[in-house]
């Protein structure tokens, strides 16, 4: 069974508490870590509860990060953060919520680091499971991924215009799932583990830093209109400074250097795909290109633009 199994998407009811729990602990004895079954259940059960009744679906639940350091993710459609538990005795309203999985101090005390991922389209509550379940009050969670408000752009003599032509929409949609993915992985690596992968924390560093241009230059809401009007392909227009653009270019190398760190850290999740990798140093290298002064090139790659995806989000 292979490490980077796409993610399980749960339905609504006391059902997907079940499945989740009996995926998650067959993923974990497939890995070779029946030390942490037990922890696994308690946790996965209290996040899956607490999307069921405070998320909002899609519901997916997966498995990431190492053999060393697995980390159980359960996701949902609400960027609404779940309320983290307060150390010492929990007020009557506290212990009221705690009940009902909202306050998951049980995931607390199921894990060695536990916390919250706010994306754009929703959240990833994840715990790295603990060997033995805690008698206290278990570790602190965090919350993190919040992005801040865009940058208005205005027209100013430090801009430029990009066209990116012919954008097939299948191979972007794959491009950002993956870019997604990856940066919340060295992320969560980085808070966790830190000294065991001191590579993730330079990995997030770059990606922090990137984050802003990234966001500018990637037309996602031209990307949805296209997508929702039902195209395959549709050229994107963007106007950022030369600094951003420049950042941007960085990123080529910066995938690069992620994929070799998925490979030696044996992640579970995999690098990119050879059609991943050409059509993403397409897209990415005609930021760099157009800064330069040259001309728009269309994308020339697979006609019906059907990137393979290693892993689900």
């Amino acid at each position: 069974m292979p490490l980077n199994r796409p993610a399980l998407s749960l339905g609504s009811g006391p059902r997907g508490v079940q499945d989740a729990r009996r995926w998650v602990v067959a993923t974990c004895h497939d890995i070779g870590r029946d030390d942490i079954v037990e922890c696994v259940e308690l946790g996965v059960s209290e996040l899956v509860t607490n999307a069921l009744l405070h998320g909002a679906a899609p519901i997916q639940v997966r498995v990431r990060g190492t053999v060393e350091h697995p980390r159980v993710e359960v996701r949902d459609g609400s960027t609404t953060p779940p309320l983290l538990p307060s150390a010492g005795e929990p007020t009557d309203e506290e212990d009221l919520l705690l009940t009902f999985g909202r306050g998951l101090s049980i995931v607390a005390r199921s894990s060695d680091a536990w916390g919250v991922e706010i994306e754009e389209d929703g959240k990833v509550v994840w715990f790295n499971p603990a060997s033995v379940f805690s008698e206290g009050d278990g570790v602190t969670g965090v919350i993190s991924g919040i992005l801040s408000e865009p940058r208005r752009l205005t027209d100013s003599p430090g801009m430029i215009e990009f066209e990116i032509r012919d954008v097939p929409l299948k191979a972007y949609v794959g491009f950002h799932r993956h870019y997604r993915e990856l940066r919340r992985e060295v992320r969560l690596l980085a808070l966790a583990h830190e000294a065991d992968y001191p590579l993730a924390k330079s990995l997030s560093d770059l990606f922090g830093a990137l984050e802003q241009p990234l966001h500018d230059g990637m037309g996602i809401d031209q990307i949805e209109a296209a997508l929702e009007a039902g195209n395959n392909r549709t050229d994107v227009r963007v106007v950022m400074d030369t600094e951003s653009a420049d950042v941007i270019g960085r990123f080529i190398e910066l995938l690069d250097l992620a994929d070799a760190f998925c490979r030696e850290e044996r992640l579970l999740s995999l690098a990119r795909t050879p059609e991943q990798q050409q059509f993403q140093e397409w897209f990415l290298g005609e930021f760099v290109r157009q800064a330069a002064g040259k001309d728009p090139l269309p994308w020339t790659g697979a006609a019906d633009s059907a990137v393979r995806q290693t892993s689900s989000s």
